[in-house]
């Protein structure tokens, strides 16, 4: 396996979906290369960072954000 192929096939890997004999090659992969294994605890904490972003998405603004900036960003995101 390349490290091409490696990044190819990280999403069915971390969701379980990769074929076993497939996922033994990923993890021989894993095993020897330095560089996915970074890559892959990179991708792992990106992932947990973007979900924790939004868990408390219901939380009140604080009462020093400018109401013209909250309105701004909601209607940014709308958009």
């Amino acid at each position: 396996m390349t490290c091409r192929t490696f990044i190819d096939f990280l999403m069915e890997y971390l969701s379980g979906e990769l074929p076993r004999s497939q996922r033994d090659e990923f993890d021989a992969h894993l095993a020897e290369c330095v560089e996915c294994v970074a890559y892959l605890k990179t991708y792992n904490e990106t992932v947990t960072l973007g979900k924790a972003a939004f868990e408390d998405h219901d939380a009140a603004v604080p009462a020093d954000v400018p109401e013209d900036l909250v309105k701004a960003i909601l209607a940014a995101r709308r958009a």
